[in-house]
């Protein structure tokens, strides 16, 4: 039997929103293994957060760089807030989305070698910095989006400075119509996407094992409320579509309307910019997501200091 921590069952009630006797019990019945733990959790009921967590657990900038047809989005990180406000490490990050952009690739090891600012490359740029401010930073991620002919658009929430914040967003829009208008357009649909936090831009693009997973999950939560087999399935398609409205940008609903999806928007939009419109991709950062962050007990900082 696998030994559950209480680090694990923290990591589940994070992940799932469940409390402490029911996490160490889900991970006790699956054998340590976290996935299974949370789908353990969901069909029993006992699951308040479906999913992943958007919480942000690092600190640092996003930002991005866009021009015209083509956009780059990139994440530095550091360990405190008040690094982000200052002005030498906003000055590295804008510099740094700017090489994303002019690189064009996805590859955060590539961006680390490149060029930075006519001089030494991203990385070294960024040791010195470190070794000035006194901080640990790191380049964590990079993204770019392009397009034939269109536009690429941004929005910055909670922005510290132009083109850089907590939530950077880009929206690749092609289309042969106006190009202002589709900038405003594209802006509008970065502010749902940083609000309704989408994972896949359409149906096809959801991963097939995590749809797999959400398709099971389904099916035992029907079977334990007794459904005959019959219908299990068209239960479980019924809610596969709703799970699509929730996660794939295109069938969600817009949040500047309340009530369009956000495909029909795009669609409608041909009218006023003069051309079809294809909405191509789009890239949501989120500073520090996906990184736990060490929550430390001050009180105890203190008494171990005083004892010592």
């Amino acid at each position: 039997m696998a030994d559950i921590t209480a680090s694990m069952v923290k990591e589940l009630r994070g992940k799932s929103g469940a409390g402490m006797m029911d996490a160490k019990k889900a991970l006790t019945e699956c054998g340590g293994d976290m996935e299974a733990a949370v789908d353990w959790l969901r069909k029993k009921g006992l699951s308040t957060a479906e999913k992943k967590s958007s919480r942000t657990a690092a600190e640092g900038l996003v930002a991005f760089a866009i021009d015209g047809t083509k956009g780059a989005v990139v994440e530095v990180n550091a360990e405190t807030d008040f690094v982000g406000k200052n002005a030498e490490f906003q000055s590295y990050v804008s510099k740094v989305a700017d090489a994303a952009l002019k690189l064009g690739s996805d590859d955060i090891a590539a961006l680390a070698k490149a060029d930075f600012d006519g001089g030494k490359p991203v990385q070294d740029a960024l040791t010195d910095l470190i070794a000035k401010i006194g901080e640990n930073m790191q380049l964590r991620r990079v993204a770019t989006l392009s397009v034939n002919k269109g536009i690429v658009a941004g929005y910055m929430h909670n922005a510290n400075a132009p083109g850089m914040g907590k939530i950077g967003v880009l929206v690749a829009l092609e289309s042969e119509g106006d190009a202002g208008k589709l900038a405003a357009l594209g802006k509008q649909i970065a502010m749902h996407v940083a609000a309704a936090f989408p994972q896949a831009l359409d149906t096809k693009s959801v991963d097939s094992t995590a749809l797999e997973r959400e398709r099971a999950v389904l099916r035992d939560q029907a079977k334990q409320a007794g459904k005959p087999d019959a219908i299990i399935e068209k239960m479980v398609e019924g809610r596969i579509r709703k799970y699509y409205e929730e996660i794939c940008l295109l069938e969600q609903i817009y949040v500047i309307d309340g009530e369009t999806k956000i495909s029909k928007v795009v669609e409608n939009a041909a009218a006023d910019v003069g051309a079809p419109v294809t909405l191509t991709g789009f890239v949501r950062f989120q500073l520090g997501e996906g990184i736990e962050k060490e929550e430390k007990d001050f009180a105890s900082e203190v008494a171990a200091v005083a004892n010592g």
